[in-house]
């Protein structure tokens, strides 16, 4: 397997998705086929039914945080932190996993699309997401900031969930990212199965400004046809390679 050819311009946007974190251990978010305790994912995983339901909400949330909590980086992950730490500003990582395993390999550059599970939000107030490692399965938290002003307002995980739109400024960030590139811009997609926009049509934007595309996937996703290359296997075995790390580099 050759590596990737990268020069001194190249600028290279990684997407990578539920197949990465699989590797770790982490269950895909359609496990089960779609349902958690004989609940739609869609139940757990919206506002409508958050307002339904908060406490079965925090239940779903809690159990996936406690997952992630038990998981570790695998040789995926730290052979992206590798690349990263090669080229700098000329590199960034937009991931549709919840999970934090990126930063925890050392990335600093990324951008997660739908949140991250170990992070809390308002419901109502202004406050930014913080850092929160606790199971809320007996409880519903409450923002301390709304009581402190005498407001009555609940905690909710920091998840886009169904109905609800991406972070614009994290979709800038992308979208300058590919400006600045132009036809020196490498995207590469990995453990991403192509069927959730807009992060699918990645790969279209990457060809409209001239630049090649790799897909690095165990299964075949639905926008295969979109790339100029495809790398059939597990990232943990294929990016290694594909950055030219010895396998001392990569762990």
């Amino acid at each position: 397997m050759h590596p990737l050819p990268i020069t001194d311009s190249t600028r290279v946007l990684v997407l990578t998705g539920a197949g990465v974190s699989a590797e770790s251990g982490i269950a895909t978010f359609r496990a089960g086929g779609g349902l958690w305790e004989s609940h739609s994912v869609e139940e757990v995983a919206s506002m409508a039914g958050f307002q339904s339901d908060p406490q079965l909400v925090w239940n779903f949330y809690s159990e996936r945080r406690r997952g992630v909590l038990a998981a570790e980086p695998n040789a995926g992950h730290y052979a992206l932190a590798k690349l990263e730490e090669r080229l700098g500003d000329r590199f960034l990582l937009t991931t549709q996993n919840v999970d934090g395993l990126h930063s925890r390999a050392g990335s600093s550059r990324v951008l997660e699309l739908h949140g991250n599970v170990c992070m809390t939000r308002c419901l109502v107030c202004a406050r930014a997401p913080f850092s929160d490692e606790a199971l809320h399965l007996d409880s519903l938290p409450a923002c301390e900031v709304c009581e402190a002003s005498g407001r009555d307002s609940l905690l909710r995980p920091h998840i886009v969930w169904f109905g609800e739109a991406l972070d614009g400024q994290v979709l800038a960030r992308i979208d300058d990212f590919i400006s600045e590139a132009g036809a020196d811009l490498l995207f590469l997609a990995i453990g991403t199965q192509g069927a959730v926009y807009p992060a699918a049509s990645l790969v279209d934007v990457a060809r409209r400004v001239g630049g090649s595309s790799y897909l690095v996937n165990l299964d075949e996703a639905d926008n295969a046809s979109q790339f100029d290359h495809i790398v059939r296997g597990k990232s943990g075995e294929v990016l290694p390679q594909l950055f030219g790390l010895s396998s001392e580099q990569s762990n």
